[in-house]
């Protein structure tokens, strides 16, 4: 199955070269190009969509505000959002906004492409140390301060759900929270799953920002 992307940035360079990254790949065809977030929403009301590459600074309408708008969408496509710097607060918005993760610009091409297959499956959180990172150093700007969970959603979830989010949160991969629990990858696979459908979650993104919302882990450390 062919993935179809959008890139969305102002500097048509950029645009060009990771077109030409993607045009390579037998999986991913560029379907669409937007050079500011309102020319991405409306592209994307009458183009076929999974996976959008969003620059978070651009005119008239930035990334941030245009993640929020595309994800509201129940069928929306998948967003990544391409950020010039590591820890950016932009960034973080975005995750908060419902991008399913984000890159550096200068990812190596491989990297790259691993993520935008990886979003599209919604299988894993991209460069998860670095999700970690990030919200360890945005947390303080998070509303809840509560200092154990409390969250009426987290009541939910089994008590071995609750352990795989706070792994999930931890930014530990499928596998490592398999052996870790000593379980098997597709149990967690699963478990996962019914995390994100209990919870309302688009994918492990989300998990992570509502983990550090919640207090079911904390800044610079674990729950």
């Amino acid at each position: 199955m062919t993935i179809r992307v959008m890139l969305v940035d102002d500097q048509v360079l950029l645009r060009t070269g990771f077109r030409m990254v993607l045009a390579a790949q037998p999986d991913m065809e560029v379907v669409a190009e937007a050079g500011d977030g309102v020319e991405a929403i409306r592209v994307l009301e009458t183009t076929p969509v999974d996976v959008v590459l969003m620059d978070v600074r651009m005119p008239r309408l930035d990334g941030v505000e245009a993640t929020r708008r595309v994800c509201a969408d129940p069928g929306a496509p998948k967003v990544l959002i391409l950020t010039t710097f590591d820890l950016d607060e932009y960034a973080f918005s975005a995750l908060k906004a419902g991008a399913s993760g984000f890159m550096l610009k200068d990812v190596p091409p491989g990297e790259l492409l691993a993520a935008i297959r990886a979003v599209h499956s919604g299988d894993a959180v991209v460069a998860p140390s670095t999700t970690r990172r990030l919200l360890d150093r945005f947390a303080p700007m998070l509303p809840s301060t509560v200092k154990e969970p409390q969250h009426k959603e987290l009541q939910r979830l089994t008590d071995r759900e609750r352990e795989v989010m706070m792994l999930v949160a931890q930014g530990l991969s499928n596998g490592e929270i398999a052996a870790r629990l000593v379980l098997s990858e597709a149990t967690v696979k699963t478990h996962v799953g019914r995390i994100l459908t209990k919870l309302g979650l688009r994918d492990r993104v989300q998990v992570v920002v509502l983990a550090y919302e919640t207090g079911l882990v904390r800044a610079g450390g674990h729950g």
